[in-house]
């Protein structure tokens, strides 16, 4: 079993490190940091790669890109993880990787949104929230 640290590229995946590392401890797992590279960010990443090199990026290299963040999130905490990189829906993507590896926990931290942020725009938590077959610890940071 693992404990599954889905982060961003934001300031929250400290906290979330921090909080998976402590679970981690207590059972005695290992932690997967899992960063999932949206479609939207995917076609970002082509075009730029494409506009300067004229070639498409192989999934693989867009996977290692998500990989290489995850990898710098585990660097700024201070704390052991398995970098995992994933491309996709972040949602579907991460309780995918979880039940796959068996996780004993999700660990994830959302921003504060307004009901209709929410309605226009869905949520990753909420639907890791509500598909995960594993508990999910969901963190609010200062700011939230």
């Amino acid at each position: 079993m693992v404990i599954v640290a889905a982060v961003d590229r934001s300031d929250r995946a400290s906290a979330v490190l921090g909080e998976a590392a402590t679970i981690a401890e207590a059972f005695g797992e290992a932690v997967d940091v899992v960063h999932v590279l949206s479609r939207e960010e995917f076609v970002s990443l082509e075009r730029t790669n494409v506009s300067e090199t004229g070639e498409a990026v192989p999934i693989e290299g867009v996977v290692e890109t998500a990989e290489n963040i995850a990898n710098e999130a585990i660097d700024e905490a201070a704390v052991d993880g398995n970098p995992i990189g994933l491309v996709g829906n972040p949602a579907d993507e991460i309780v995918e990787y979880a039940h796959d590896q068996g996780a004993r926990y999700i660990v994830v931290a959302g921003r504060k949104r307004s009901p209709v942020g929410k309605a226009l725009f869905g949520s990753v938590v909420q639907s890791v929230l509500l598909s995960a077959e594993c508990p999910v610890v969901s963190l609010r940071t200062e700011g939230d």
